[in-house]
């Protein structure tokens, strides 16, 4: 999508629930994976979705991905995203500003991203 001559790449991605087979969620991360690597490191990237996973209000080793905004306890999806925006050098957009309570509920990833 070009934005005022700004290109912006972005994806839509559902990660599958905590009970599923590991399996399928490796096949999962490793999909979104291959698409995150054939956008250029110089290029915007927008991931929005549904990971099923809460990062948790503990930022504990992600600071430079996750913001002081967020909720709860983090669970095993929540490492995963975390893990995946890290190593991508992402950062979870939602939780870098204050919400609230009713939308207390991270949802996309971004590189080079500003909110506005």
């Amino acid at each position: 999508m070009v934005v005022r001559k700004c290109s912006l790449n972005i994806v839509s991605a559902y990660a599958l629930h905590e009970g599923l087979d590991k399996e399928v969620k490796r096949r999962f991360w490793e999909g979104l994976d291959k698409i995150v690597r054939n956008v250029l490191p110089a290029k915007r990237l927008f991931i929005g979705g549904d990971f099923n996973g809460h990062v948790g209000s503990t930022i504990g080793g992600y600071g430079e991905v996750q913001g002081d905004f967020d909720f709860g306890k983090r669970n095993k999806g929540g490492t995963s995203l975390l893990d995946f925006a890290k190593a991508f050098k992402l950062v979870i957009t939602n939780s870098s500003f204050p919400k609230r309570e009713e939308h207390l509920v991270s949802r996309g990833l971004g590189k080079d991203f500003k909110v506005f």
